[in-house]
């Protein structure tokens, strides 16, 4: 099983890739970690990758598909993965499923993580970090909101900047005008499951694994 997982922000895209990497024993794919893997190995590709991160510009498609394609070459990808990331945009998308043709890989499923706008700044905005430990909670969940739950640190919860609803609008608007094209790209040819991801985490798995083996018995 070949999945993308896609997402808007905070619905849990993360949470999700982990939990189904390991219910479903397929390696995960985090784009952002196979990139700084590159970078660390010192990979041709990633040489050019550090260079151009250094200058504080954006990596090129060419260069993140082609550590796309040498990550697909390792035999621990060979029956699956979950890939997490990547596709971003509609060029992507396209330059992606050429990719995965060449490798021979057809039964690519996307499962989208969606909410509804309103919803999704409700969450957020109700997430608060520990400037102690890092720990991010949603505020409404802590009994003690005096002290962390992880690391007993007392008065340090604070809004994170981008927890904050002018640039969670933002982060939405970018979202509906550039990933959502890519995921239309796939639900064309029917290969998208769309997921409520505001539901709580155990009711998102859920719904992913029941769709996706429904998907399964009508291919």
């Amino acid at each position: 099983m070949h999945l993308i997982l896609f997402g808007s922000p905070g619905v849990g895209k993360g949470t999700q890739a982990k939990i189904l990497s390991s219910t479903l024993h397929l390696p995960h794919i985090s784009t952002g970690d196979i990139l700084r893997q590159a970078v660390k190995e010192q990979t041709p590709l990633g040489i050019k990758a550090q260079k151009i991160m250094n200058n504080g510009e954006l990596i090129s498609d060419d260069i993140m598909m082609g550590i796309i394609r040498d990550t697909l070459k390792k035999d621990l990808y060979k029956d699956g993965f979950i890939l997490d990331g990547f596709p971003r945009t509609l060029v992507q998308a396209q330059a992606l499923d050429h990719l995965l043709e060449e490798f021979g890989i057809s039964d690519v499923v996307a499962v989208n993580l969606a909410g509804k706008d309103e919803e999704i700044i409700k969450r957020l905005t109700n997430r608060r970090a520990c400037k102690e430990c890092g720990a991010i909670f949603q505020y409404s969940d802590i009994k003690n909101t005096d002290t962390c739950p992880k690391c007993g640190a007392k008065n340090s919860f604070y809004v994170r900047n981008d927890d904050t609803e002018e640039v969670i609008r933002h982060r939405l608007q970018v979202f509906a005008s550039t990933t959502q094209p890519a995921i239309d790209f796939y639900g064309k040819t029917g290969r998208v499951i769309t997921i409520d991801g505001i539901l709580s985490i155990e009711e998102v798995t859920e719904q992913i694994l029941n769709a996706l083996n429904q998907y399964e018995k009508v291919r």
